[in-house]
């Protein structure tokens, strides 16, 4: 057996999550003790609760059958793939059948490997290793990718995918969504007098301080720019959305990070625009309407002298800024 710590550094402290799908009772119990000993597992004997699992759980690699009644592995296999959340999750095929024709297909299908029963104990744990490490490693790949080196927040590109799928998925629940756009104050002049360095010290630590306050595992802080951060809060109406921006302001001045060229009481402040869509988009409605409402509130509380918040809803024909 492969230990699992001569894995890569991408591989994560937790046990890899495997769903192992099969219409035979007995060929699981096979899997399981061959796979339970280094794994977490879960365990399905139909394609459509194979799908259920699969988005309840999100398994780091599903091991297959072909063959089942209703839905075979490779309808199984297409549902999978049709589905975001479930789009990249390796896949490999478990079936009796053999020869080149039936791997060819499933390797085509789009599986990532292909494993013949009755299976041999030591080439599953072998090739579930194998896939499980090219997995963690693209894993790993991918959210460097999204990740703003400086600060260790997300970054635009990670921002700007997650405000059209969230606006999406706000749309099909009409449930809310809000937007908080956090700029530095004086930042510039905060660079001049203390130097590069400090400033990149201080957007660290302004960056760290919003994560820690914004803590739900669907919120999203990232850096938007400069020295300019969003928090995407899905499922968050106006009211719960500006008492988060009382946090946050309250949160950054508690830092007293020194700013005597600039900052509100001798310290580095920041001053924020909030933004909500309350309920289902109008007709015409895009995302960047959200994010032009959060940027017009931001720009009201610089106007008003800074290290303050400014607060709209979408649709509000009154006057919404708090």
């Amino acid at each position: 057996m492969l230990p699992l710590d001569a894995a890569a550094p991408a591989w994560p402290a937790r046990k890899p999550r495997l769903l192992l799908v099969d219409d035979q009772p007995v060929h699981l119990q096979v899997l399981y003790r061959t796979l339970s000993a280094e794994h977490q597992l879960f365990m399905a004997t139909g394609g459509e609760q194979a799908l259920r699992v699969a988005h309840e759980q999100l398994p780091d690699l599903i091991l297959l059958d072909v063959v089942m009644p209703g839905l075979d592995g490779f309808a199984v296999l297409r549902a999978l793939r049709a589905e975001r959340d479930t789009a990249d999750i390796p896949v490999i095929f478990v079936t009796a059948h053999s020869g080149e024709d039936i791997e060819t297909r499933c390797l085509e299908a789009g599986a990532v490997d292909f494993i013949p029963k009755p299976i041999n104990p030591s080439v599953v744990r072998a090739r579930v290793h194998t896939h499980l490490t090219l997995k963690f490693q693209s894993d790993l790949l991918r959210t460097l990718a999204f990740v703003d080196g400086l600060t260790g927040v997300a970054n635009r590109r990670q921002f700007d995918e997650r405000l059209n799928i969230e606006w999406a998925r706000a749309q099909r629940h009409a449930s809310a969504l809000s937007l908080i756009l956090v700029d530095v104050d004086h930042f510039k002049a905060y660079n001049d007098h203390y130097g590069h360095q400090a400033g990149d010290d201080a957007l660290r630590r302004v960056a760290a301080c919003l994560r820690e306050q914004v803590r739900r595992g669907t919120d999203l802080v990232a850096r938007y720019g400069g020295e300019e951060f969003a928090c995407l809060l899905p499922d968050t109406g106006l009211e719960d959305a500006q008492r988060l921006a009382v946090q946050l302001l309250e949160a950054v001045r508690a830092m007293a990070i020194p700013h005597r060229h600039g900052g509100s009481g001798g310290v580095l402040t920041v001053s924020l625009g909030v933004a909500t869509r309350a309920g289902p988009a109008r007709p015409g409605w895009q995302p960047a309407l959200l994010l032009g409402l959060a940027d017009a509130q931001l720009y009201e509380a610089k106007h008003r002298g800074r290290a303050r918040m400014c607060a709209a809803a979408l649709g509000d024909d009154g006057d919404d800024s708090a």
